[in-house]
């Protein structure tokens, strides 16, 4: 059969056909996903549906009749092993391979793994990615139980939120000199550490993990680089991610830390798209991966409405993240990337906050704590190219809403 095909059944996979098949509804759509799931939801993996809050049914981006009444053909546990751009083809895991007029890589990211050396093949030890990962994190979250959560991003503060509100003793473990350091400003780091520490999480920073060590293949203990140990009986690794370029790359599309897109979300092969975790595009003249569902959703239609159509809006790129931990719902707009400042606008609770980056007098993004109508704000004119005084940022009594 000759009609697009979808590698990856992700969000970007799903937002693809939905906006595609809206535009046009004879030509064949086929998505081929590696995962025995149909698409789903990754955010809720670690929190929600590993703690029993959502049941596997409510992770589906769409149900499953959806899809065939849309005709559109869903081949899960099949993996396309290669791309020839001059066939028009792919090569599947089953052996067999199939033609495509347009083609959507949608392959989206991969946990960042420890090498075997740190890890030595023991049991207890998790990522959480996949639905099948969450099924074996949920299965661990025991009250009582000792835990050391690995990296101090926002995955791992996330899990350690998690262990710690399931009763477990939990150890984070950030080899930089701070957690959220690669993302964050101090201010937020400190922020966060304060929140997690009042929470009864144990947060070591500045120092890595060895290795781990056991007993009977089973996990006992974390040896650190400084020598000191840390008993636990489970370990989770939050320690970033890596786009899925591989494909990509072997047939010859431009590839820089993700698949290089113009603004339809084309590769330099006009009918190869790209979106989602692998794709890079441009935000204010600087090339930017963007690892959210937003920025897969948006950058997926955007994708869809040219490749059914052949011409499309430009995608631009809206970043904006957010971060559930305990009773803290942070919200992220802009990117913080270049700031030379950070203005501070204090919350009406000692668990709210704003914290305001600016390079120069510019606003770029807005990190806010448990404060939703100061983030909307922000989020509003940083859509529409305008800024935030800096005094007023940092003034309580001044109405932000007025300079919308």
């Amino acid at each position: 059969m000759t009609g697009v095909i979808i590698i990856g059944a992700g969000q970007a996979a799903a937002s693809f056909v939905a906006k595609f098949r809206t535009l046009d509804q004879k030509t064949a759509l086929t998505i081929y996903g590696d995962e025995p799931e149909i698409p789903y939801q990754r955010p809720p993996l670690s929190k929600k549906y590993a703690t029993g809050g959502m049941v596997k049914v409510q992770l589906y981006l769409r149900p499953e009749t959806w899809y065939r009444d849309q005709n559109i053909r869903l081949k899960t546990s099949v993996k396309v092993t290669s791309i020839d751009r001059t066939k028009r083809t792919v090569h599947l895991s089953d052996g067999t391979t199939d033609k495509w007029t347009k083609l959507m890589i949608a392959t989206g990211s991969r946990v960042r793994e420890l090498p075997q050396s740190v890890t030595n093949n023991l049991s207890g030890l998790h990522y959480v990615r996949t639905l099948e990962d969450a099924d074996h994190f949920g299965e661990v979250l025991k009250p009582g139980r000792r835990i050391v959560i690995v990296g101090g991003g926002y995955i791992g503060l996330e899990a350690a939120a998690v262990c710690a509100q399931k009763g477990m003793k939990v150890t984070l473990v950030e080899a930089a000199a701070r957690i959220l350091q690669r993302v964050a400003c101090e201010e937020t780091s400190a922020w966060f550490k304060r929140l997690h520490l009042e929470e009864g999480v144990d947060i070591i920073e500045g120092v890595g993990l060895s290795h781990f060590e056991g007993q009977g293949g089973k996990l006992t203990r974390a040896v650190l680089s400084d020598k000191s140990v840390i008993d636990a009986e489970v370990a989770v690794v939050g320690i970033g991610i890596l786009p899925n370029t591989e494909l990509a790359e072997a047939c010859e599309l431009v590839v820089e830390n993700g698949i290089v897109v113009n603004g339809v979300c084309q590769t330099n092969d006009p009918d190869i798209y790209a979106a989602g975790d692998c794709a890079v595009t441009d935000y204010n003249g600087i090339s930017t991966r963007l690892e959210s569902v937003p920025n897969a959703i948006d950058q997926a239609t955007v994708a869809g409405i040219h490749a059914a159509t052949g011409a499309a809006p430009n995608y631009v790129a809206k970043p904006w993240f957010w971060s559930d931990q305990f009773d803290v719902k942070l919200q992220i707009a802009g990117l913080n990337r270049r700031y030379t400042s950070v203005v501070t606008r204090p919350g009406k609770t000692s668990r709210s906050m704003a914290h305001f980056y600016y390079h120069g007098d510019t606003l770029l993004a807005i990190d806010a704590m448990n404060a939703p109508s100061v983030y909307m704000i922000g989020k509003r004119l940083l859509e529409a190219g305008k800024t935030i005084p800096p005094e007023h940022a940092a003034d309580v009594e001044f109405n932000l809403k007025s300079l919308l």
